[in-house]
């Protein structure tokens, strides 16, 4: 018997060649990845119906959510009549059936069988809405899974929605408004030649520390496209490694990591180029502290709000998610220092970002001290994108 029969853990069988590449691997490599990420590491195309134990089948001929992958894998009815995927136009696409049925659905889904086929009889039925999950609480967002054909003809589509997919709802307004069509393109480019997330971090990592020399010489236009840069590699590494279906422990961990920690050296190194150049700013060491404590609470408050209420402070209410576009992070600060740049004015950029991240301390300590009030009242605090109908 195999190991995934006695741990009780599903088999997968793909149905189909699928020959039609999708971020340049096989449509059926794509569904390998998404399946071994949900704990399903026994992969293989559909032969002669031996598998045993329950069954995922899935069509190598469509593009599935990640996170429908993983809602049918661990659908609870499946060991008993079984779970039926249907496409957004009805068509069933996977099942996921007792080894018993694998036979009779596996043909059926072949030969393109309608959901009223005598071999779905008495399977729960269901498109990506109802088998998955609309709201997705890892990329703060709420949107139906996606399931589409992949053909010649749509591939192009699918590697644009895919790419929208591996996308976060709420987030600021450069990442959210400006990057998704650059960003998309190179991230095409980066699957078509093998180069890896991690590979396009580490390059982000490399104009991390360029853009602080920069600073801290007083040239802050080729500083700031070097941070530019980085931002944007910042956006392509996260979207590669979604869309390719690449995370790893480590890359979220020098990603983030990276995210959480080079900001304040960047304010540190303008601050020291403003005096490098004769433009110093009165009071630098208190700017300086204003900017780094600002950051440094704000992101605490951020860790404080989830240990304490569940949840992430910018997907409570529709205003936390818009203040989330402007909020004093990164890249908002980087839009004012590049206006103020542009003006002649540096000096003016970094006192307005301290100004600004002061202002925004003062509306993340409300949003945590209403809450706290909430929640002493036996309120429980819940997103709103987790209503239904709910769009960002």
């Amino acid at each position: 018997m195999s190991e995934s029969v006695r741990s009780g853990t599903p088999v997968a069988r793909l149905l189909g060649m699928g020959p039609v590449p999708i971020w340049s691997m096989t449509s059926a490599e794509r569904l390998r990845r998404s399946l071994q990420r949900c704990g399903v590491s026994d992969v293989a195309p559909w032969s002669d119906g031996s598998a045993e134990g329950s069954v995922i089948l899935m069509r190598a001929d469509h593009v599935f959510d990640p996170g429908l992958v993983a809602a049918l894998a661990r659908a609870p009815d499946a060991a008993e009549g079984g779970v039926l995927l249907l496409s957004p136009e009805g068509r069933p696409v996977a099942a996921h059936v007792p080894s018993s049925r694998a036979q009779g659905v596996a043909e059926a889904l072949l030969a393109d069988a309608p959901a009223y086929a005598p071999a779905f009889e008495g399977m729960r039925a269901g498109g990506p809405e109802q088998i998955g999950d609309a709201h997705n609480k890892t990329l703060r967002k709420r949107e139906v899974p996606y399931l589409m054909p992949l053909r010649a003809d749509t591939v192009r589509a699918a590697e644009w929605r895919t790419f929208q997919g591996s996308y976060k709802g709420v987030t600021d307004l450069v990442t959210k408004y400006a990057w998704p069509v650059p960003a998309s393109h190179v991230t095409r480019w980066c699957a078509a030649v093998g180069i890896t997330p991690n590979q396009v971090t580490w390059l982000s990592v490399a104009l991390v520390f360029l853009a602080m020399w920069l600073f801290w010489r007083g040239d802050f236009l080729l500083g700031l496209i070097a941070a530019w840069g980085m931002t944007f590699l910042d956006t392509v590494d996260g979207k590669l490694a979604r869309v390719t279906l690449q995370s790893s422990k480590w890359g979220n961990i020098l990603d983030h990591g990276t995210d959480l920690v080079h900001p304040p050296f960047w304010y540190w190194a303008w601050i020291a180029g403003l005096a490098h150049v004769g433009m110093p700013v009165p009071e630098p060491w208190w700017v300086l502290a204003v900017v780094l404590g600002g950051y440094v609470l704000q992101r605490l408050e951020e860790g404080l709000f989830i240990a304490r209420f569940g949840l992430e402070m910018h997907v409570w209410r529709r205003f936390d998610s818009f203040f989330r576009l402007i909020t004093a992070r990164r890249n908002p600060n980087l839009l004012i220092l590049t206006v103020l740049t542009l003006l002649g004015r540096p000096d003016w950029g970094i006192l307005l970002v301290a100004a600004w991240t002061l202002a925004s301390l003062l509306v993340h300590t409300a949003q945590v001290l209403e809450a706290g009030w909430i929640t002493l009242r036996g309120r429980r605090l819940t997103s709103w994108l987790a209503e239904p109908g709910a769009r960002w």
